[in-house]
C-alpha cells in the first residue's frame, strides 16, 4: 500500500482563486489543510478542504501553529488580502495581534513596508519553523493566460498606443513595488495601483476621466515571485472597468491569472470590453 500524501498548507484571502486551488487540490488527490483568513477568504473553503481552521491576518503565530499542528511542511498562498483596511482607525486595537505579529511588526528591522519586503519576511518567519513556500500555480498552471486577444472586439491604432505606454509605465511601478496596474487615455496617466487594489484605481481613473476610453495595463513585476502577489484579473475587475468607461484591458501573458477565464471574457463581450493578453 502506499503512504498517504502530505497535506498542502492552504493560506487563503479573498476571492476565487483559493476556492479554485482547493477545487484542483481535491481533483488531484492531495489533502488541504487550509488556514483562512477572516473578513477575507470564504466560508465554502470548509466544504473543500481536508481540515480548516480560522485566523486573523494579525494572528502570525496563531497561523504558523495551525499549520505546524497538521503536520504541513509546504504551504501555498492564494487569494487577495485587502491592506488598505490596515490604514484605517484602531485596526490593530479591533484585531489584537498576537506576540509574533507584535515582533514581527514592531520589532524587526525591515528597510520598508512594501509586499515584496513584508511577504519575503514573513515566509521566513515560516522557514523558521521547517515549512516552505511554494506557488499554487505548481498546480494549477492552467489559471495563466495565453498570448493573444481574448474577446471579440479588436484594439484600434490609439489604443495600441496606449497600451505601449501604459505597459512601459506598470513594468518600472512594479520594479519599485507599488503596484502592478495603470490607467491612461491618449498617453496620459489617469490612476496608478497602489495600496487600494487595481479595481479601486479603475474606478478612481473614472472618475478623473468621464469621458470613457480608458485604457488599463495590468502587468507583472520584473522581480515577480510567483509564490505570491501574481496580478489576477476576474469578472470583478470587468465589472469595475464597465462602471469606470474603460474600454481595453491588457494583461501579460503566462504571468497573470485569469480567475474563471469562459465568464470573464464573455462578461468582457457583453460590455464591448477588449483584453488583450501580451508577451513581456
Amino acid at each position: 500500500m502506499s503512504a498517504a500524501p502530505a497535506p498542502v498548507g492552504l493560506l487563503a484571502g479573498w476571492g476565487r482563486f483559493p476556492i479554485l486551488f482547493a477545487q484542483k487540490a481535491r481533483q488531484l488527490g492531495l489533502p488541504v489543510v487550509c488556514v483562512a483568513l477572516r473578513g477575507e477568504a470564504d466560508p465554502v473553503l470548509e466544504t473543500l478542504v481536508h481540515r480548516c481552521h480560522w485566523q486573523g491576518v494579525t494572528r502570525l503565530g496563531g497561523i504558523i501553529r495551525s499549520f505546524k499542528r497538521e503536520g504541513v511542511k509546504q504551504i501555498v498562498m492564494a487569494g487577495k488580502v485587502h491592506k488598505v483596511r490596515w490604514q484605517t482607525p484602531y485596526f490593530w486595537w479591533r484585531n489584537f495581534p498576537d506576540w509574533r505579529t507584535i515582533k514581527f511588526v514592531w520589532l524587526s528591522s525591515r528597510r520598508d513596508n512594501r509586499d515584496d519586503t513584508v511577504l519575503l519576511q514573513v515566509i521566513a518567519e515560516f522557514e523558521r519553523d521547517g515549512m516552505t513556500f511554494a506557488s499554487a500555480l505548481d498546480f494549477c498552471p492552467e489559471l495563466l493566460v495565453k498570448p493573444g486577444l481574448l474577446t471579440r472586439r479588436g484594439l484600434s491604432t490609439s489604443e495600441e498606443a496606449d497600451i505601449a505606454f501604459g505597459w512601459e509605465l506598470a513594468k518600472e511601478m512594479g520594479r519599485l513595488d507599488i503596484g502592478q496596474s495603470v490607467a491612461v487615455r491618449a498617453k496620459a496617466v489617469l490612476a496608478v495601483e497602489a495600496i487600494e487594489g487595481t479595481d479601486r484605481a479603475i474606478l478612481r481613473a473614472g472618475e478623473l476621466c468621464t469621458r470613457g476610453g480608458i485604457v488599463v495595463v495590468k502587468v507583472a513585476k520584473p522581480q515577480q515571485d510567483m509564490r505570491f502577489d501574481v496580478p489576477t484579473i476576474g469578472c470583478n475587475t470587468i465589472e469595475s472597468m464597465k462602471q469606470a468607461g474603460a474600454r481595453v484591458l491588457a494583461i501579460e501573458a503566462d504571468r497573470t491569472i485569469v480567475i474563471d477565464q469562459e465568464e470573464t471574457v464573455a462578461l468582457a463581450d457583453r460590455y464591448g470590453i477588449t483584453i488583450v493578453a501580451r508577451a513581456a
